[in-house]
C-alpha cells in the first residue's frame, strides 16, 4: 500500500473521532483554502487529511484544543510518520501542511505564536528524473502519428495530446483543464492556469499546431457531446478528458520506443526542460515556461543535464 492510500484510510477513520469542535474547525479552514487561497480541490483534500492526522496524534496526547498546541507535538507527529514508514517525501508533504495550518490559526488568533514557523522539513533526495533523448521524443511522436493516419478522432486527439505536452512542458492537470479558448493559434501561444490558479502563457512549435488543428477541424466535431462545454480536449463519451486517460496514453505510447524509460505526461514536463535547457535557454525563461515558483525547482533540470554531459564525456573523451 502506498503511503498516500495508507495515509487516507488512517485519516478517513481519524475523522469520525474528532470532537466536533474540530470538526467545525476543520470546515473553516477549508473554506479559507477554497475560498481565500483557491488551492486545487485535490490539494484542498490533501491538506485537509493531513490536518486530520495531525489532529489526532494531539488527541492522542491529551491535547483537545489547538491553541495548546506546540512545536514539540508538531515534532512528535513527524517522528510517528517516520515510525510508520512514511517516506521523506510524504514527511515533507506533511510539515508544510502543518506550517501552512499554523499559521492560518495565528493569522486568525487561534493561537498566540505560530509553531510552525520553526518546524523543519527532512530534506527531500534529490533524484534524477529520467528523460527521453530527443531522438526517443521524436520517436513517441512519430509512433502515434503512424496509428493516426486513418485520420480516426481518437488518434488524432493522441497525436495533439503528446505533442501539445513535449511542446510546452505543461502538467496533465493543466493539459486536460485547457478550454479551446485558451489556444491562441496565430500567436502560437496556450494560456495555461497552473497551481494556485496562476495564469501564464507558454509558445508551442509549427508541429504542435498543426496536429491542434487536424484535432479542432476532424477529432473533436466527432466526439463532441452534451457534456463537451468548451473543453480542447475530450475523452471517447464527450466529456472533458481526465488525467489518467491521458497518463494511460502517454505510457502506451512510450512502449512503442525502443530503449526508451517508462515515463509519463510529468516524464514529458521533465523531457521538454531538460531539452530546452541543452538547446541554450536560460534557466530563468525556462522557470517561467514551467510556471515553477521558485528557481530552486528548476534547477533540478542543470543536474540533469549536467549528468548526461558527464556520461557523454566518459563515453567519448579518450582521457576521460
Amino acid at each position: 500500500m502506498s503511503d498516500s492510500s495508507a495515509g487516507a484510510g488512517e485519516e478517513a477513520a481519524d475523522r469520525d473521532d474528532l470532537p466536533e469542535s474540530l470538526i467545525r474547525l476543520l470546515g473553516d479552514y477549508e473554506r479559507h483554502l477554497v475560498s481565500e487561497r483557491d488551492l486545487a480541490p485535490h490539494t484542498v483534500r490533501a491538506y485537509l487529511g493531513d490536518v486530520r492526522g495531525l489532529l489526532e496524534h494531539c488527541g492522542r496526547l491529551g491535547i483537545g484544543d489547538v491553541a495548546d498546541l506546540d512545536l514539540r507535538t508538531l515534532r512528535s507527529w513527524l517522528a510517528r510518520l517516520q515510525t510508520t514508514g512514511r517516506s521523506r517525501t510524504t514527511i515533507a508533504r506533511r510539515a508544510t501542511a502543518a506550517r501552512v495550518f499554523t499559521a492560518w490559526l495565528h493569522r486568525t488568533g487561534r493561537v498566540a505564536t505560530d509553531p510552525g514557523a520553526a518546524l523543519g522539513s527532512p530534506k527531500k533526495h534529490k533524484t534524477l528524473p529520467p528523460v527521453l533523448r530527443a531522438d526517443e521524443a521524436e520517436a513517441l511522436i512519430r509512433s502515434a502519428a503512424a496509428l493516426a493516419d486513418d485520420g480516426t478522432a481518437v488518434g488524432l486527439r493522441d497525436v495533439a495530446m503528446l505533442e501539445l505536452l513535449y511542446a510546452t512542458g505543461i502538467r496533465v492537470g493543466e493539459l486536460v483543464g485547457l478550454d479551446i479558448d485558451d489556444v491562441d493559434d496565430e500567436r502560437r501561444v496556450v494560456r495555461v492556469f497552473g497551481k494556485g490558479r496562476k495564469e501564464r502563457s507558454v509558445p508551442y512549435g509549427a508541429p504542435a499546431g498543426r496536429a491542434v488543428d487536424r484535432w479542432l477541424a476532424s477529432g473533436r466535431p466527432a466526439l463532441r457531446g452534451d457534456g463537451s462545454g468548451a473543453a480542447l480536449f475530450l475523452g471517447v463519451r464527450g466529456r472533458r478528458i481526465d488525467q489518467r486517460a491521458v497518463r494511460d496514453l502517454v505510457h502506451r505510447r512510450i512502449a512503442d520506443v525502443p530503449g526508451a524509460p517508462d515515463i509519463g505526461p510529468h516524464g514529458l514536463r521533465h523531457t521538454a526542460a531538460t531539452h530546452l535547457l541543452e538547446g541554450g535557454a536560460d534557466l530563468r525563461s525556462v522557470q517561467e515556461l514551467l510556471g515553477h515558483a521558485s528557481l530552486a525547482t528548476t534547477q533540478l533540470y542543470t543536474h540533469v543535464t549536467t549528468d548526461r554531459l558527464r556520461r557523454a564525456y566518459q563515453q567519448a573523451h579518450p582521457r576521460a
